[in-house]
């Protein structure tokens, strides 16, 4: 992409990219030639060049040339300027300004030829990386607001991509016919009250199965994409481009052009402004959008009926179904947490709201439980023994009775039975020892470090706080043979002589197999 935007920089409205590869296993021998019909390594392109940092105005950082470093060990330049003059030489990380060599030629047009080669990493990450189709995209998201500018000044201009893979072969060009024409409007907008903001755009219906989405600002002639809408929503029949322009965006990249340079505040601001905007327009120029956007709410409504009324309906539809269900959790959650901060002195509307708001949490706790049982009837011989195991209670934890709230979705002994919610402790997967130490209340043991999959102290009146139960559970995956379910009922029994020993109590014990 450096080199197609220092071909743009140089005033080039040709450009053509060879790309030449034993094959793709074989980057070694990736050969890239980009040549263009810009105004050439002058004297003082060339100086400047040099100097790496120097640049022309703001807009052009200096340091992206550095980038063709960072894949080939050698970029060949052959360039032509001034109608008479031939500059050649070798880009490396040994590179010296004097050994340029420069001589007189006849009346030739200006351009340059870069040639790279000696990839340095030992793969491609991707083959589609070389890829003529592939290329063009790029190329067309990288550079949208400078060939859009190229189209609206009636500029012609042409990009070929031809790729050799082994014997392979690939082609693409970009070139006016790609632009569409675009409707224009201006932004309100807070952020500036100099600049103004303006929002180029196009809306076209493709066939089915082909869609694509750019929205994107514009800085320094290259574009910028912001993540408007979720890929899962872009309609399946439409083009769609958005470009935002304002002179507010100049110089707002950092050095090597990749990136832009504005506070996390004015990121989200402009992505606000630019969201709410582009999603008036898709509702504008495709109607069904609206329909389908309210299919998207009650499904939303009908799974979290207890976020109801949270749920940001301007965005639904646009941003993915996760960011929705988060943002409507986060106002949730700040609800209940406003509540808990008013303390004991509740005014009326406050103590309606925490009425409101139990009844949400109750509605929340119930859909968890029902999707934690749905999970364990459907659960199969694929699954392990430790994903059945985390469904009941995380391993290696212990759970106490005083931090029960906390550990409200961690913990399901509910699973067994509700009654066991008055637990006073739930060891999952720990030491029998540890067990023993609580039921006997610290009394001196020896270690033993057997581990039954759960075990669970509760009482079965937790108005009488000296009288317990011990539940010992073992777990066993589904499609394991009779002999290894047999071995349960051992395992059990074991544990129920070892524990009796210590502690005259009520036992139970569980086998949970197929």
């Amino acid at each position: 992409m450096e080199a197609v935007a220092n071909a743009f920089d140089a005033g080039a409205t040709e450009i053509n990219i060879r790309i030449r590869i034993a094959a793709v296993n074989q980057p070694d021998t990736l050969r890239i030639s980009i040549s263009d019909n810009g105004a050439g390594f002058t004297n003082d392109r060339y100086e400047r060049f040099s100097r790496l940092f120097d640049v022309d105005e703001n807009s052009h950082k200096g340091v992206g040339r550095l980038v063709y470093l960072c894949y080939f060990e050698n970029i060949a330049v052959n360039s032509f300027y001034n109608g008479t003059h031939n500059r050649k030489f070798e880009f490396t990380d040994a590179f010296e300004e004097d050994k340029a060599v420069v001589t007189d030629v006849g009346q030739t047009p200006s351009g340059t030829t870069l040639t790279m080669s000696g990839y340095v990493l030992s793969r491609l990450r991707d083959a589609s990386f070389i890829d003529p189709e592939y290329l063009k995209q790029r190329i067309l998201e990288e550079f949208y607001s400078r060939l859009f500018h190229f189209k609206k000044e009636g500029k012609a201009f042409s990009i070929t991509i031809d790729s050799i893979i082994g014997e392979s072969e690939g082609s693409g060009i970009l070139a006016q016919d790609d632009i569409p024409d675009f409707e224009t409007i201006e932004l309100e907008s807070s952020i500036d009250l100099i600049s103004k903001f303006y929002l180029h755009y196009s809306i076209e219906k493709v066939p089915l199965g082909h869609p694509s989405l750019i929205a994107a600002v514009s800085v320094d002639n290259r574009t910028f994409k912001l993540d408007l809408i979720a890929q899962e929503n872009i309609p399946p029949d439409y083009k769609m481009v958005f470009l935002l322009f304002s002179d507010w965006f100049f110089g707002k990249t950092d050095p090597s052009r990749q990136n832009l340079e504005i506070s996390e505040a004015e990121l989200k601001q402009i992505q606000t402004i630019f969201r709410n905007k582009v999603a008036g327009l898709i509702k504008e120029k495709i109607p069904k959008i609206t329909e389908t956007n309210e299919k998207i709410e009650k499904n939303l409504i009908d799974h979290f009926p207890h976020l109801s009324g949270y749920f940001d309906t301007e965005s639904i539809g646009f941003v993915s179904r996760a960011e929705v269900l988060q943002k409507a959790q986060e106002k949730f959650f700040k609800a209940q947490r406003e509540l808990l901060d008013a303390g004991k002195s509740l005014t009326d509307e406050q103590y309606q709201k925490s009425i409101e708001l139990s009844a949400r949490a109750l509605t929340e706790y119930i859909l968890f439980r029902q999707i934690t049982i749905d999970k364990l009837k459907n659960s199969s011989d694929e699954e392990t023994e430790t994903e059945l195991h985390n469904l009941f209670a995380k391993q290696h934890v212990r759970f106490d009775k005083n931090t029960l709230p906390d550990d409200l979705y961690r913990n399901n002994a509910w699973l067994l039975d509700d009654k066991y919610m008055t637990y006073e402790t739930v060891l999952s997967d720990r030491e029998m020892g540890e067990l023993i130490k609580f039921i006997t209340e610290d009394e001196n043991i020896l270690r033993d470090d057997d581990r039954p999959d759960l075990a669970l102290v509760f009482s079965n009146d937790p108005m009488r706080s000296e009288s317990f139960d011990v539940v010992i559970i073992e777990l066993k995956k589904r499609g394991i043979t009779l002999e290894e379910n047999m071995k349960t009922v051992t395992q059990l029994g074991k544990r129920a002589r070892k524990l009796m020993g210590y502690y005259k109590i009520r036992f139970n014990g569980f086998g949970i197999t197929e």
